[in-house]
């Protein structure tokens, strides 16, 4: 990278790692600067976009600079989705400093913010140049915040890999306590599987949508919440709870299996089943809104056993409503 680039970052995370970044930038020859945003997925919207893009234009930046996005998926989202757009696309680096940013948000493409109607419905797919995932920012981050890059984590081993999902239940603890050998092992697997994904399918017309296993409910139950009563990751291990048990529901995964992918949720310490108080008719309405609907019919991602995941269209609405009366905790 050389020229200029602007930084995007919160407080929290530039005053922690925003002085050896840009001591690395001007190693490198590169002129930059800041443009600090709130974090939280309320804030995921055009509005901070549209920050970005002033900043943007008012340093003059052009086709020649970069995005530098520096935190966790808020930021890489928000920042991506400016460089997409920004004179039409110019360069992005993505430097993911949480466990989630680093498995799933950062590798990929996917940019965007959220819409009151649902999660990530105004985006662009937009390759960042570089990837950069250093596991020594992980140290800084609070245990809740480790749980949501482990659901995301989970969520590889149940569509991809049974021996990775076998791994992950007998080093769950491990990996939640930042074990640095079991956290590289799960970082490299995750990264790996999602690339093959992506390489195969990059603006998911096909096998890419069975990352968004256990999404579907997932973004219901954020868009309904406001973006304030879960963090993601939580939200996906609902999410997966319920698609689990659809699975089974529609004789594609067996009991013990389905038994499996809850009980290893569980085990993380994360959410397996959703609140009594979050209504289903709410629920329904928010997963009509959800991106991946087609010709009227949601769209979802299903295991047929551990390891393996495809997508249907033929879940009744019957069955959905039984799916999340017995996902109720």
């Amino acid at each position: 990278m050389s020229g200029r680039a602007l930084v995007v970052s919160n407080r929290r995370v530039f005053g922690l790692y925003g002085g050896r970044l840009g001591e690395s930038l001007e190693r490198a020859g590169v002129a930059w600067e800041a443009a600090l945003l709130p974090d939280g997925e309320r804030y995921k919207t055009m509005a901070s976009v549209a920050r970005i893009h002033d900043r943007l234009a008012r340093a003059r930046h052009d086709r020649g600079s970069a995005v530098v996005a520096l935190g966790g998926g808020v930021i890489g989202d928000m920042a991506g989705f400016a460089a997409a757009t920004y004179m039409r696309g110019i360069r992005l680096a993505q430097v993911p400093t949480t466990l989630l940013a680093q498995v799933d948000s950062s590798v990929g493409g996917k940019t965007g913010v959220n819409h009151p109607k649902g999660k990530n419905l105004i985006g662009a797919f937009h390759q960042p140049c570089v990837v950069l995932a250093d596991m020594d920012t992980l140290i800084s981050l609070p245990r809740e915040e480790i749980l949501c890059g482990v659901a995301e984590i989970i969520k590889y081993g149940c569509i991809s890999s049974a021996r990775f999902f076998g791994y992950l239940e007998r080093h769950i603890a491990r990996l939640v306590a930042l074990d640095p050998a079991v956290t590289a092992e799960a970082v490299r697997v995750s990264c790996r599987t999602k690339a093959a994904v992506v390489g195969a399918d990059e603006r998911e017309v096909g096998l890419r949508a069975i990352l968004n296993f256990g999404h579907t409910v997932g973004h219901a139950l954020e868009a309904v919440t406001g973006y304030r009563r879960w963090r993601h990751g939580h939200a996906v291990a609902m999410g997966m709870a319920a698609a689990a048990i659809l699975s089974q529901l529609k004789g594609a995964l067996d009991i013990k299996q389905m038994d499996r992918v809850i009980g290893l949720i569980a085990a993380a310490g994360l959410p397996a089943g959703i609140p009594r108080g979050i209504s289903e008719r709410t629920l329904l309405a928010a997963m009509a809104h959800d991106k991946k609907v087609r010709a009227g019919k949601i769209r979802f991602a299903l295991l047929e056993g551990l390891g393996t995941c495809r997508i249907r269209d033929d879940v009744t609405e019957k069955e959905l409503r039984e799916a999340l009366r017995r996902c109720r905790i």
